[in-house]
């Protein structure tokens, strides 16, 4: 007995709206985004005018410059695997609820319980680490363009709240240029990283080597004493230089949680997904390479623990200087709206499915489609997860900040995880939809699950010596507090899970009716 899904007098059934209802939803959201405001918001929330300027300064610690020229390209390929897999499940299932609905459909509801929190634990630090980084170079452009302004942690935190409060409000009031907004991004983060690019090849008087740039190898971690060669180096600290690869192109899981309002979003929402991360691979790794050349002063660099403004500082004219944070700070902005976009979605979807305390509240949409309570209800949670950047770390190093980048890392890739593994579990038993890998999945789905696997280890460890318990000079604020926000919240939602939500969380709770043919 075939079912088939009713249509509303609200929403004409068209082909998207028929797919959407046959997974179990009604069209709530609306369905205006086009292919390319799809690829645009996942190639916004990877951001190299983001990730690139940010977290730079954990390559070049962790091994150096051969961690961002041929560590940028080698990890870039294995997220483009893990991007491959996704594309194929999000062509499959294209709802809001993207990673977890997949891990719900394809498992047990246990795999969407656990899928959901870790996708949006994840989410609420990618939205979080993004504008802590965009208000430290707002921090750093008003230093200076005024002399008054002092730059510091304090009023890098009340700017970073600034910047959140404002990523909401545009969320929730600009519903009609939303989509606009990430196209216009999209242009942006290319013009504007073409324009970096060619500031750094033509204004600095030197440039650095080619030797320099791809065999030259650091160790500021203060792990293995500096050395560069031996086993603590290869294995322990250059892996955690990856980071900057691994943090800069994520997010892209947006394309499926934007899926609802993206006109034929089977092949749309797939194709967005792994070409942002492919252009996103190839601008960055241009962008990152002018970098290193033009970090002549590695003195400098290196006194400024990493930062990347200590290069474009101490290589480029005030005038050129400025142009450039003030580039990287506007991209930064776009970046985070997108995130909130894509952290709201999901938040709204989870709840639709009653898996958030208060869902009846988060899954409220108003008359214009955009779900008010979940945008605000998430930006409050990226809020508290940032409150210990409040607190000067001794390491020398912006901790608190890498910490909540290893939070966005583990949850979102942890997340990917269960779904991938699903997949290849599934076998021939999943119906693919009109992207797929055919036989390929089964290659490339192992080799997403062991990448994952791997980073998940890596970036719960220690960043610093410091923060390594037993330790001389061991302090809480050097602490990688990553483990224990993702370990605290899978010990919350575990217990939860066994104590209660097992005998009424059932996974996606269907919002259409059925009738029988």
């Amino acid at each position: 007995m075939a079912t088939t899904p009713v249509p509303t007098a609200e929403q004409p059934m068209d082909d998207d709206a028929r797919r959407l209802a046959e997974l179990g939803y009604k069209q709530e959201l609306r369905r205006k985004w086009s292919g390319f405001s799809n690829f645009a918001i996942s190639f916004s929330i990877i951001s190299i005018l983001a990730g690139c300027f940010t977290t730079f300064g954990q390559a070049w610690n962790n091994g150096g410059p051969v961690a961002i020229s041929w560590g940028w390209p080698l990890i870039s390929l294995f997220i483009l695997i893990i991007g491959f897999c996704m594309a194929e499940l999000v062509s499959a299932y294209p709802t809001a609820g993207g990673i977890y609905w997949w891990a719900a459909t394809m498992g047990r509801p246990v795999h969407g319980w656990f899928t959901g929190w870790l996708n949006l634990i994840g989410l609420v630090a990618v939205t979080a680490s993004v504008d802590y980084g965009c208000a430290t170079f707002l921090n750093l452009t008003l230093s200076a363009l005024f002399d008054g302004w002092a730059g510091t942690l304090r009023q890098a935190f009340v700017l970073f709240v600034i910047i959140l409060v404002l990523h909401g409000l545009i969320n929730i009031f600009g519903h009609r240029i939303i989509d606009v907004l990430q196209n216009v991004s999209v242009w942006w983060h290319v013009a504007g990283a073409a324009v970096v690019v060619a500031i750094l090849i033509f204004v600095p008087d030197n440039h650095q080597s080619f030797q320099f740039v791809f065999t030259e190898r650091f160790n500021n971690s203060g792990f293995g004493d500096g050395d560069v060669g031996g086993l603590t180096f290869w294995f322990y600290v250059l892996p955690l230089g990856f980071l900057l690869t691994q943090y800069t192109i994520t997010g892209f899981d947006a394309c499926a949680h934007v899926s609802e309002e993206t006109r034929g979003a089977s092949q749309a929402a797939a194709r967005g997904l792994w070409q942002s991360i492919f252009y996103s691979a190839v601008g960055g790794w241009i962008l990152l390479l002018a970098f290193l050349f033009a970090a002549t002063d590695v003195e400098a660099v290196n006194a400024a623990g990493g930062f990347s403004g200590a290069i474009f500082e101490s290589a480029l004219t005030p005038v050129f200087f400025k142009i450039v944070i003030i580039i990287s700070t506007i991209g930064q902005f776009f970046c985070g709206m997108s995130c909130v976009t894509s952290m709201s979605r999901m938040a709204y979807a989870f709840s639709r499915d009653r898996a958030v305390p208060g869902w009846r509240l988060w899954s409220k949409v108003d008359r214009n489609g955009t779900p008010v309570n979940a945008i605000i209800g998430a930006t409050l949670a990226g809020l508290v997860l940032t409150l210990p950047a409040l607190y000067e770390s001794s390491a020398g190093i912006p901790v608190a900040f890498y910490a909540v980048v290893s939070v966005a890392v583990l949850g979102l890739y942890l997340s990917f995880l269960i779904p991938i593994a699903l997949r290849l579990r599934m076998g021939d038993r999943f119906v693919p939809g009109p992207w797929t890998l055919g036989r390929k999945y089964k290659l490339l789905g192992w080799i997403a699950v062991i990448e994952i696997a791997v980073i998940a280890v890596y970036f719960v460890l220690p960043i610093v010596p410091a923060g390594v318990p037993g330790n001389d000079g061991f302090t809480w604020s050097a602490v990688n507090y990553a483990p224990l926000a993702v370990g605290g919240v899978l010990l919350v939602v575990a217990v939860w899970w066994y104590a209660s939500a097992r005998r009424w969380f059932t996974g996606p709770v269907r919002t259409v009716e059925e009738r029988s043919d």
